[in-house]
């Protein structure tokens, strides 16, 4: 991580108001910027002897997870499922999601954090690996389900939508706290990146793609799909809306991946790219074999 280092940003901080602006003058005169207000949404503030700052990313994440929670009740009810049950598990997957997202992030940057252990703590900063926290929330949540013997597999199911969804919103953490963003362009819809933000390869760079966008798009669009295409064709097949979903979503991931600055490294290869060719691998070989075993039983 880079110090956010505002005093030293080309841009005055207070001069950021929206999140399109157009400079009056210098290299950005007449130009249309699309950038990030700042990560916190406000504070400090007092509370309990302490001082409390809210971020962004603290808030589109908890959004994130309460409407997919409601998402999920709705659906639990519809499928005719104790609603309470799945809340349960549901909460336990979430608590093991955020847990192995950020265990899977500092496993993959041991190098920083082994010189800065306080900093594993610092989840407001960013750094959640959707995958780990996939894992994560299946070995807690799903582990919980198995032990008091409820529908595993189909709680998969409904979480699937709520899952792509809550991806969509959250990803828009990244962009408050300029994370996650793309090789430089010269785009129409190019992100402005502060100085402190840029890689270092890229310092004299101030435009780039903004990848956290077009993945947030993706996961939306798999959501209108899982809800309005997939999932009542899939309902008699339990686990077929869960890999569909893991597949999609692994679709757009391998594309926004590669453009990346920031990428999970094991060797030369982008992990995330690697989870992602296994995720489009399980979807297309375990939705077949779920649907015709539904078909040889029927």
């Amino acid at each position: 991580m880079i110090p956010k280092q505002r005093n030293e940003c080309q841009r005055i901080w207070p001069e950021m108001p929206d999140l399109f602006d157009t400079a009056g003058g210098g290299p950005y005169k007449g130009s249309r910027m699309f950038h990030s207000p700042g990560a916190v949404a406000f504070g400090p503030l007092p509370f309990l002897g302490f001082s409390l700052t809210v971020r962004w990313y603290g808030i589109l994440m908890a959004s994130a997870m309460a409407l997919g929670l409601w998402l999920a009740y709705r659906e639990a009810r519809r499928r005719g499922i104790d609603p309470d049950d799945l809340l349960k598990a549901s909460e336990l997957g979430l608590l093991g999601g955020l847990i192995g997202a950020r265990l899977y992030y500092v496993a993959f940057n041991l190098d920083y954090y082994s010189r800065f252990p306080a900093k594993i703590f610092a989840v407001w900063e960013g750094g959640l690996a959707i995958h780990g926290g996939v894992l994560g929330g299946l070995l807690l949540g799903g582990g919980y389900a198995l032990w008091r013997g409820l529908p595993a597999i189909t709680y998969l199911d409904i979480a699937a939508p709520s899952l792509a969804l809550g991806q969509a919103i959250g990803r828009w953490g990244n962009f408050f706290n300029e994370e996650a963003f793309g090789t430089p362009t010269d785009l129409p819809w190019r992100l402005y990146i502060s100085p402190p933000h840029r890689p270092p390869q890229y310092a004299q760079e101030e435009f780039f793609h903004p990848t956290f966008l077009y993945e947030s798009v993706w996961d939306l669009l798999v959501f209108v799909l899982l809800v309005g295409v997939f999932r009542k064709r899939l309902e008699r097949a339990p686990g077929a809306l869960f890999l569909t979903y893991l597949g999609l979503y692994s679709v757009g991931r391998f594309i926004t991946e590669a453009l990346r600055t920031d990428a999970l490294m094991l060797g030369p290869i982008r992990v995330a790219q690697l989870a992602s060719v296994v995720g489009v691998a399980l979807a297309l070989v375990g939705v077949p074999l779920l649907l015709r075993r539904v078909r040889a039983t029927a």
